[in-house]
């Protein structure tokens, strides 16, 4: 019989968590931006798509070839060889449980087995990574954090200059927010959780991160600038100056804040009317996002007091590995996402396994067991949301009926039911909340159009026009999903459009 280690014990339980809880996605299909880079994309569908990913963009060119993930790219390529949906989504459990297991492994180094315990259960089953694991496209996020824990794995625990820079290759190829891993890092060294290289040593990582972001950024803008390109806003920022846009973003917190530490309500849309635009420093929103800053910072100010070094780490690690996304530097694509708190949901994992070892253990044992499994049967009841396109839109209206893409995504489900009068209906609905998505005209017009009502479709179009500095895209986008749907006369004129856009 082979006598397994307690680290052994640990990684096997943990991991076989984080794969139960998401069993049920095996039987989810394609959904949201699943549609658009696995079923759409020509790329994925030929075995050469494993090597051509790293000379493709992550968005298909129609799609105004945006972002640089070939690793996820080739990854997908790879398993559309087996022609399986359930073989995608238990790809991404494999990824989830790896994350799962480096959060442990990181965890007992830093504070012991009880820590480990306690940060791979929090991290396996959190709820609010529903969308990253559940969701084919989410592997983005499941990977860049794998390699980025590796890589912080390799520089503190195995002082290896070539394994992290390795690493961060890695992650970065996944997705651009492993470029974090320096400052996760840098925060380990200075909070005192790892003593930091001699001046020598030091220099040798900041050399190697240094080399490998260069070559990153360069072979990503050899690969992207082909492509037409416009800053990717989130439509509550489209027309929005830069201190709304940070006003906005700082409101944003109390969303991630909630969705970090009381994450019962998941949705899988913030856009307007759901969430819109803060324009002014006395909005209650703004002030309670300020608050939920202002308590973060606290709580990390208290651990340093205290000598609470993994939970300081932990704290630190939540801002850092949140900052990319949180538009604060600068304005993305997205307000809120709940699959952007992968990566800074390990430090909230970090910071409550090293408290957990300062808890009586019966209360441990009491109070914690009853948060996982609350945790895990909110996770369990969230997956089947992401199950395909139609149950994700229902999820939309449901959750988020004050939103505009409920009913937009509505519209484009009823258009590809080849019932053109009720996508027609939709799209008004979702026009009437929020009338500055061009993409919500152009569905329309494609609707107008299979309705036999070209002159509406045609000033669908223009308003389109008045809004969109790249709508050629989106008519490309919208041909294809009725070239898919079999309406090959509404294609060839959404493309006729798309041409006379670009010869402008």
């Amino acid at each position: 019989m082979i006598k397994l280690s307690a680290a052994a014990r640990i990684s096997l339980f943990v991991a076989a968590c984080a794969v139960v809880v998401y069993l049920g996605a095996l039987w989810n299909r394609f959904a949201m931006d699943d549609v658009y880079i696995v079923v759409f994309n020509p790329l994925i569908h030929t075995p050469s798509g494993i090597w051509r990913a790293f000379a493709h963009p992550y968005w298909p060119p129609e799609f105004a070839g945006k972002m640089y993930r070939p690793l996820v790219v080739a990854g997908f390529a790879l398993d559309r060889l087996t022609a399986s949906a359930m073989w995608y989504h238990f790809v991404n459990l494999l990824w989830h449980a790896g994350a799962t297991v480096a959060v442990a492994a990181l965890a007992r180094r830093w504070a012991g087995e009880t820590a480990a315990l306690v940060a791979g259960l929090v991290f396996a089953v959190h709820p609010v990574h529903v969308e990253a694991v559940a969701n084919v496209v989410g592997r983005a996020e499941l990977m860049a954090a794998c390699f980025s824990l590796l890589a912080v794995y390799a520089a503190l625990e195995r002082d290896s200059v070539g394994w992290t820079a390795a690493a961060l290759a890695l992650g970065l190829l996944s997705k651009e927010n492993a470029a974090v891993v320096p400052g996760l890092i840098a925060s380990a060294w200075v909070l005192g959780v790892r003593p930091p290289p001699p001046r020598r040593r030091l220099g040798a990582y900041v050399a190697s991160w240094a080399l490998v972001g260069a070559a990153y950024m360069i072979v990503r803008w050899a690969v992207l600038h082909p492509y037409s390109r416009t800053q990717a806003l989130a439509p509550v920022f489209f027309g929005a100056s830069p201190v709304p846009v940070r006003l906005s973003a700082v409101a944003a917190l109390a969303d991630a804040g909630r969705l970090l530490v009381f994450p019962l309500t998941l949705r899988a849309d913030y856009s307007p009317d759901e969430r819109t635009l803060v324009a002014s420093l006395v909005d209650g929103r703004f002030l309670l996002g300020l608050a939920v800053l202002a308590a973060w910072a606290g709580l990390l100010w208290w651990a340093w007091r205290r000598g609470r070094r993994l939970e300081a780490l932990g704290l630190a690690w939540i801002a850092i590995a949140y900052l990319p996304v949180a538009n604060l530097l600068f304005p993305t694509g997205v307000l809120m996402a709940e699959r952007t708190l992968y990566l800074p949901s390990v430090g909230l994992a970090l910071a409550v396994g090293a408290a957990a070892t300062r808890w009586p253990r019966r209360r441990l044992a009491g109070l914690g067991a009853l948060v996982i499994a609350l945790s895990a049967l909110r996770t369990v009841t969230r997956v089947p949301i992401w199950k395909g396109d139609t149950s994700v839109t229902q999820s939309m209206l449901e959750d988020s009926p004050a939103s505009y893409r409920g009913p937009a995504r509505a519209g484009a489900a009823f258009q590809n039911a080849r019932d053109p009068v009720r996508a027609l209906d939709a799209y008004h609905h979702a026009v009437v909340i929020f009338d500055r998505d061009p993409s919500v005209f152009v569905g329309a017009a494609d609707a107008a159009f299979t309705l036999g009502r070209p002159a509406l479709a045609d000033s669908l179009l223009a308003r389109a026009d008045q809004l969109c500095l790249r709508c050629g895209d989106y008519l490309r986008v919208q041909a294809r999903a009725a070239r898919f749907r079999g309406d090959t006369a509404t294609a060839d004129w959404l493309l006729a459009r798309a041409r006379a856009w670009d010869a402008r």
